[in-house]
């Protein structure tokens, strides 16, 4: 039974109001590719209002800036325990607008509810320091939020991302116009709804749901937005810095995809690195920032971690994503199943073998069989491109030393990982791999205290961690005189 769709309109001013234009978009579920609602879709005049309510909120005399910072914590627990109510629903109307497995979905929201909780314990712990400045004078340093932010979320993971960006710009002080994206706006605007129960003030949260084009280009391109906070493609992250020089130099914290290496070491425990390295591909159908899509095995055992690799992929249930037993679900939507589809027809014609699936299944809804291939070499396109999709691409090497080489050899540095009994290997390796996160004998572990980003064109900045409130606020220095009268 599908979820009720409870929120579809734009969230200005803490008021569910329609568009200025009037007009409306549908949103679909990737399960069956049927309509499952039309939202109100906003462009640059309903940014223009959401981001007056948010300097409002912003001004220094506001309910919001004259709240104290523990306070500021509480709301933010208020909502993951409201979060934590609703897991249920919200579960269900992730998987349906966004078509991530109920056997992941939970797992997921939990997740968001235990990082709700991190940034809320940050919010009292941004601190400045003193300063043993040279001369007469007594100086500190105060951090401060730095004012209305743009945050514009993803579609491959809505509720984590909403929870990443919009509780650690709450945690700072700030205030923020949110726009979703355009496939996946229902679960922003209820999360929107919950942090409005939970108590925040009028003008400090503002949801517009829109296109790139327009909503985000005016969200971006907008003078009083102060910073701005994207989730995406690597082509829209430089559009983005770009129109952030144009008007007022705003802050940008950007995460912009990556292909990921996997390193399997010739003493790797192949019971834990196969089922790791095929869920670090197909997960949420290979639609992550940090898949495993380089798949580096070393020559001794690649033919063993193939066959074992082919073993496992055939054992993940595909299906309906609302089954809690389907571990394999849609793509998101027509175009990026066929992108992917065209990766996968790439990938033959320059001649890696495709050894299992890689074909459209059915007629409706947007549905790929998890991929893989063999014989991949470092310069084809599907070992040099972010794919997307469910597409495993397995390389052979011989050397730790030829593989860190050949794993750098990318403009991405978003995550990386290897499996291996040596503890040098893993040393020498996480050293040397040029990746913001790097795991060892594990792969796609999370939690609120680590820090998360990429090096190279993967991104600026980091989310997550103790220092996640960082890239929201602004340094003073502030110096007093002081003469001596003693």
């Amino acid at each position: 039974m599908a979820p009720q769709i409870k929120y579809t309109k734009l969230f200005i001013d803490n008021e569910w109001v329609d568009s200025v234009s009037g007009k409306t978009f549908d949103t679909y579920t990737p399960h069956t590719g049927e309509v499952i609602a039309s939202v109100a879709e906003g462009d640059k005049a309903d940014v223009d209002l959401a981001v007056a309510a948010a300097r409002r909120a912003f001004h220094r005399n506001s309910e919001w800036r004259l709240m104290d910072a523990s306070q500021r914590g509480e709301l933010l627990r208020k909502f993951a325990d409201l979060v934590e109510r609703d897991i249920q629903y919200i579960t269900e109307l992730e998987s349906y607008n966004n078509g991530m497995t109920m056997s992941m979905a939970p797992k997921a929201m939990q997740g968001s509810i235990n990082y709700i909780r991190y940034f809320a314990s940050l919010a009292d712990k941004i601190q400045g320091t003193t300063i043993p400045s040279d001369g007469e004078v007594f100086s500190y340093t105060l951090k401060q939020p730095v004012g209305v932010c743009g945050l514009i979320l993803p579609w491959n993971g809505p509720v984590p991302m909403y929870v990443n960006k919009v509780c650690t710009a709450l945690a700072a002080g700030c205030t923020m116009v949110v726009k979703p994206a355009e496939q996946t706006p229902l679960t922003a605007l209820y999360l929107t709804a919950l942090l409005a129960e939970a108590g925040v003030p009028k003008g400090v949260v503002n949801v517009i749901n829109g296109y790139g084009e327009t909503a985000g280009v005016a969200l971006t391109h907008h003078p009083q937005v102060a910073k701005i906070s994207f989730t995406g493609s690597l082509e829209v992250g430089k559009l983005i810095q770009q129109a952030a020089g144009t008007n007022n130099l705003k802050r940008v914290t950007l995460e912009l995809g990556g292909k990921s290496p996997l390193v399997i070491m010739d003493d790797a425990d192949l019971s834990i690195a196969v089922p790791y390295a095929a869920m670090g591909v197909f997960s949420n159908q290979g639609q992550m920032c940090i898949a495993a899509s380089r798949l580096f095995v070393h020559s001794k055992i690649y033919d063993k971690f193939v066959e074992a690799a082919i073993k496992f992929a055939k054992s993940i249930k595909m299906g309906n994503p609302a089954d809690p037993t389907t571990q394999h679900g849609p793509q998101i939507d027509e175009l990026m199943m066929k992108k992917v589809l065209n990766y996968i027809e790439t990938g033959k014609k320059e001649g890696a073998k495709l050894v299992l699936g890689g074909k459209r299944v059915g007629t409706k809804g947007f549905y790929i069989e998890p991929a893989i291939f063999t014989d991949v070499t470092d310069d084809m396109t599907i070992a040099k491109e972010e794919i997307f999709g469910p597409v495993q691409s397995i390389l052979k090497f011989d050397t730790l030393e030829e593989v860190i080489d050949r794993a750098n050899e990318t403009n991405y540095g978003l995550a990386s990982g290897i499996f291996t009994s040596d503890i040098n290997n893993a040393l020498q390796f996480s050293k040397h791999v040029e990746s913001g996160v790097c795991w060892v004998n594990t792969y796609l572990h999370f939690c609120g205290q680590n820090p998360f980003g990429g090096f190279k064109e993967s991104g600026i900045g980091r989310e997550s961690g103790s220092n996640c409130v960082d890239p929201y606020l602004e340094v003073k220095t502030v110096t007093i005189a002081q003469p001596k009268k003693f």
